[in-house]
């Protein structure tokens, strides 16, 4: 598969340097997709973008897209599946530390991200959350999958699973990434408790 086929979607705020999305985006080559706006970030902005980056896409590489999203990318990729015609453009999606945005503080945080959309979607999913993230508790993070059909993977207390997580460049989750990439699945860690 073509690296510039792997579309990182980074969260609220975006992904700083020392990001794992970012060290993964810089070694291998992936493509981040730039939100206008990432402090203030509108869902049908943020939908309009992804679908516009995903048709540019397929003109270019004629295989589909595997999805990186951390955080609010997470969200973002429920809601463009719920309302766009171009499912068909996903292999997969790795999705990591997906936010609460239904809970109270988080509504005055990213208002208009309600309601979190609860189809399943329709390519394969894996939900990595962590036992102790501040913007989602770990029932929070069962349900989400749950409700999308993806596969959840524990990673113990990490917090968020950002840049001050000490995850690195997370070569655990990129080697599932790497599966994904070669066949639609990845193979599931020996120890889902164990700090990936």
């Amino acid at each position: 598969m073509n690296p510039g086929n792997v579309l990182i979607l980074p969260g609220w705020q975006n992904s700083g340097p020392y990001h794992w999305q970012s060290g993964w985006e810089r070694a291998h080559g992936y493509q981040r997709v730039e939100q206008h706006d990432w402090i203030r970030p509108l869902r049908g902005d943020w939908i309009a973008r992804l679908e516009d980056v995903l048709l540019s896409h397929q003109v270019k590489y004629d295989e589909p897209a595997v999805l990186v999203a951390h955080s609010l990318g997470c969200m973002l990729i429920a809601a463009w599946a719920a309302h766009s015609r171009n499912t068909h453009r996903i292999k997969g999606a790795l999705l990591v530390a997906p936010p609460d945005v239904e809970r109270e503080d988080m509504r005055q945080i990213l208002p208009g991200w309600l309601p979190v959309p609860t189809r399943p979607l329709p390519f394969k999913t894996m939900v990595f959350a962590s036992s102790n993230d501040p913007f989602c508790a770990l029932e929070r993070a069962h349900q989400f999958a749950a409700a999308w059909g993806s596969e959840l993977i524990a990673t113990g207390p990490r917090g968020h699973l950002n840049a001050e997580s000490g995850l690195g460049n997370w070569p655990q989750a990129h080697e599932m990434l790497l599966q994904l990439m070669r066949d639609g699945s990845a193979a599931p860690l020996q120890d889902t408790a164990s700090p990936i």
